[in-house]
């Protein structure tokens, strides 16, 4: 059973996850690039347990949080790019157990479907959440957070 969602900080899907998590109560945090940076700026102070990487680079964060993590789930339309596709590259090579949702080939319903059979194999205590910034991809908030919201 999930107690406790882990995302990056980052603008679109990172921030859904954390969002999500703080709406139903769900321990959440994660490891954030040093300054809290993001694409908007600074990650707000109201998302809580957030730890500080020891630099600003995001590939440092992400391969923190899919090493604290027992599973990453990555979410996004099209297939992976940039640091989405660095985060399933980390996890495969750290031999966690990871699953991409192409947002483009289901529907919310069936994306819960997929994303509850994964997790009911793998039965991760601490889930990372990971997908595109809002810059890259500005439907993405909204989607993980149906998703989340439904499969939570």
């Amino acid at each position: 059973m999930i107690e406790k969602i882990i995302s990056g900080g980052q603008t679109g899907a990172d921030r859904a996850a954390l969002d999500v998590a703080l709406s139903i109560g769900y321990d959440c945090g994660g490891w954030i690039p040093k300054g809290r940076l993001a694409e908007d700026g600074i990650i707000p102070n109201s998302y809580p347990n957030l730890k500080e990487a020891s630099d600003e680079r995001p590939e440092t964060r992400t391969k923190l949080n899919v090493r604290n993590s027992d599973a990453t789930l990555i979410l996004s339309h099209g297939p992976l790019f940039g640091g989405s596709k660095y985060t399933k590259q980390i996890a495969d090579e750290l031999g966690k157990p990871s699953i991409h949702i192409d947002l483009d080939h289901f529907t919310t319903n069936q994306a819960v479907a997929k994303i509850r059979e994964w997790i009911s194999k793998v039965e991760p205590r601490i889930l990372n959440i990971a997908g595109p910034r809002a810059n890259d991809d500005p439907r993405i908030y909204k989607e993980t957070y149906s998703i989340l919201e439904v499969l939570l």
